[in-house]
């Protein structure tokens, strides 16, 4: 019986390891063919060409480099509008890709063009395989497209539940909770949360740390106290406004990254609002931007370049162990931790409503 992960690919281009079967030899002989290796018998070799004729398959640079013998080629994907990010998660990667001895390709990416055009760029690249930061880490037309493609991806710093992609993050809903108990134990009780882009699955399992801290202390989730961001600071400043607008705001605001929760600072200065003395603010991730600004931010710090380092590890295993059916995809999780700064602190006295 075939495995799902072989029906899902025969719906696609073939694979490298659909050529194996018709051809009755193992991937790694369809690779030698592909190769122009000597070692290959001729009779096996004319089976391999006809099986690759018949499928109509084009061999991938991954399938091309399953010998061993060429130089892996890493591409770094990218997306993110927030530099301070980015700049962390490139020098994780750049740094491993030198002691792994393999090359990096960073490419970015922009939804004016079409994921078919990038991942055919990828593979004129000889293009190995991929590692996915986010936004790109969650956007599944990417994800099918290099499968289909028999690139083989990492997908970085995503919420998505363990499957067939290979992936490396942290415990974000666990984070976020641990971050809304901190701020309950200081004394808050009414805690605004800025919610990060919709479209990416850690924004979803920050919100759930955030909901079940409240939950489980026996306070009320307020929907007057949420708003909408999308991990930028634009975002942050228009969400913020939406909060500290409200006729009772609350005494500390979550973001659920450090480029939203800078831009909570920002409009709370503007509000003429003392923080951490009016307003508590925290952020996530312990990006450069969280010591920048004043006061500096408490957060949740997410080993951004550890992650990139450890993601180019597995796809350099990935890639290194091709051998037969597909690999089980790795998931890594790796510890993150509240890093306290000079941004919160207990809430004060605030005269109640009406003078009561």
């Amino acid at each position: 019986m075939t495995d799902s992960r072989s029906s899902r690919r025969q719906r696609g281009a073939p694979t490298i390891n659909d050529v194996a079967r018709h051809a009755g030899v193992s991937p790694m002989t369809v690779s030698r063919v592909i190769n122009g290796e000597k070692v290959v018998r001729a009779a096996t070799k004319a089976k391999v060409d006809a099986a690759i004729a018949e499928l109509n398959y084009a061999p991938s640079a991954a399938a091309r480099s399953l010998a061993g013998g060429d130089e892996i080629r890493i591409g770094l994907l990218y997306s993110n509008p927030s530099d301070s990010y980015l700049s962390k998660f490139l020098v994780g990667s750049l740094d491993q890709a030198s002691r792994s001895g393999v090359h990096l390709v960073v490419e970015k990416w922009d939804e004016e063009t079409s994921v078919k055009s990038v991942v055919d760029h990828l593979l004129r690249g000889r293009i190995d395989g991929v590692i996915l930061p986010p936004p790109l880490c969650d956007l599944e037309e990417m994800v099918q497209a290099l499968a289909a493609a028999d690139l083989p991806a990492v997908a970085v710093a995503t919420g998505r539940h363990p499957g067939d992609l290979a992936a490396v993050s942290i415990n974000d809903r666990q984070a976020a909770y641990e971050m809304t108990r901190h701020l309950i134990a200081l004394g808050h009780d009414r805690i605004g949360f800025i919610k990060g882009n919709p479209n990416q699955t850690t924004s979803t399992r920050r919100f759930e740390g955030y909901v079940t801290a409240l939950v489980e202390a026996g306070l009320k989730v307020q929907d007057e106290l949420i708003a909408q961001g999308y991990f930028t600071y634009r975002s942050g400043l228009d969400a913020a406004e939406q909060i500290l607008a409200l006729l009772d705001p609350p005494t500390a605001i979550f973001a659920s990254n450090d480029d939203m929760a800078a831009a909570t600072v920002a409009i709370a200065h503007r509000n003429g609002l003392d923080v951490p003395g009016d307003l508590t603010v925290c952020g996530f991730d312990d990006t450069s931007l969280a010591t920048t600004i004043w006061p500096e931010l408490t957060t949740i710090r997410q080993p951004i370049s550890d992650m990139a380092r450890a993601a180019v590890e597995v796809l350099v295993r990935l890639l290194k162990g091709r051998r037969g059916e597909a690999a089980k995809a790795e998931h890594l999780v790796l510890d993150h931790k509240l890093i306290r700064r000079q941004s919160d602190s207990a809430p004060r006295m605030r005269p109640k409503l009406g003078g009561r």
